[in-house]
């Protein structure tokens, strides 16, 4: 009886912590998942027109109820006010569709007898109506369609977007590679100033991990300005080797508001998050191994190359994996100092939750991301035991 009563108690204990990752993580991540192939938008916006198009197979020209009701739903549109946002998701399907509705719509406020193709001929395009067919059903895969680039073919199969819309591949294949990029050099930089802390005496110990610690309690936007100020054409990097005569003034370097300068500052921010999981790996480890290989004539490169490096591979793994995942969602510094070249995909996600409204895109490639991230996170395991991938 004790011991349920306890159970309950620790339940009670924990249930706000359930209730606030809920609320605040799984909520958002559920809604996110839902509104990448759910859109409802265009069949509020056209009732009328789904209903008659619901029964239309897609070959050739569909029935004249159709126009009948798309015109229904065109007049409806401008006389709730609706007509400039159904014009804006039609665009999104097709660029030109919201000229074509923006066109019509004027017209039907002249003559509001008049036939769709009276009013204008690309009405009488079966491509039209196709799009109107798949665009006003709730559930649709177009946005997943889009963020791999791809689109839904007038005759029913899937094509590739134009060359002009064709981005979003290229920013996750930009996304992964500018991670991996971070990773490499953090663990380049990472390593030696792990050992260095862990090898060290308390005080210089202090000094080290200080160093470390320091840009946690600086905020991002501070450490992004000051590396502008270093970085840019004018800044303080250039003009010291402007003034040391190494460049010519003409000469200086493209440091800042390119794909560089994301690199730069990534890795500065997040050597941290690399530097603490190694050192906290090195500091458990025995010395009686190294020094047992060293007695036995190996030399310290030999030492180093087969005892030590593998015993600290799960601080290693542990660090690079923290890394590329907080790369791979990095928003601010690509924001800051990326420039044209240096936007990864997290800042096109923002740009369509906040400027283009087109959530349901967003919610596409936010949810390709999270799939992403949770891969990596269900290989973790696999690298961290026994040093290596497990079979």
């Amino acid at each position: 009886m004790m011991i349920a009563r306890t159970t309950r108690t620790g339940w009670l204990l924990v249930l706000p912590l359930f209730a606030f990752i809920i609320v605040a993580f799984i909520g958002p991540i559920a809604l996110m998942l839902a509104r990448s192939v759910y859109d409802p938008e265009l069949a509020e916006l056209m009732p009328r027109t789904r209903t008659a198009l619901s029964t239309w197979n897609g070959d050739g020209m569909p029935p004249a109820s159709a126009f009948d009701s798309t015109q229904a739903d065109l007049r409806a549109a401008v006389q709730q006010g609706r007509a400039g946002r159904l014009a804006l998701r039609l665009n999104r399907e097709q660029s030109g569709f919201g000229s074509l509705i923006d066109r019509t719509t004027t017209a039907l406020s002249l003559q509001p007898t008049a036939r769709l193709a009276d009013l204008d001929p690309r009405w009488g395009a079966p491509a039209i109506w196709q799009i109107l067919a798949s665009g006003t059903q709730p559930f649709t895969a177009s946005h997943f369609l889009n963020a791999f680039d791809l689109k839904i073919a007038a005759g029913g199969g899937i094509e590739f977007q134009d060359k002009s819309r064709r981005i979003y591949v290229e920013l996750f294949v930009r996304t992964l590679s500018v991670a991996a990029i971070v990773t490499i050099f953090c663990a380049l930089l990472g390593y030696p100033l792990a050992h260095a802390i862990a090898r060290s005496g308390p005080r210089l110990r202090l000094v080290l991990l200080f160093v470390v610690m320091l840009p946690f309690w600086t905020s991002l936007l501070v450490r992004a300005t000051a590396w502008i100020v270093l970085l840019q054409r004018r800044g303080v990097l250039n003009e010291a080797l402007v003034a040391s005569g190494l460049l010519g003034d003409n000469q200086r370097l493209a440091l800042m508001y390119n794909l560089t300068g994301t690199v730069i500052v990534m890795v500065h921010v997040l050597l941290p998050f690399f530097v603490l999981p190694l050192y906290s790996v090195m500091t458990g480890l025995p010395g009686a191994y190294v020094r047992a290989s060293a007695s036995l004539g190996a030399r310290p490169f030999y030492t180093f190359w087969r005892v030590y490096l593998p015993l600290t591979y799960p601080g290693i793994a542990s660090g690079s994996v923290l890394v590329f995942v907080l790369s791979l969602g990095y928003y601010v510094t690509p924001a800051l100092v990326g420039g044209r070249t240096g936007q990864l995909i997290s800042n096109q996600i923002a740009f369509h939750m906040q400027k283009s409204l087109n959530w349901g895109l967003a919610a596409a490639l936010g949810s390709i991301l999270l799939t992403i991230v949770v891969a990596i996170a269900l290989i973790l395991p696999r690298l961290t035991q026994r040093g290596g991938l497990r079979a």
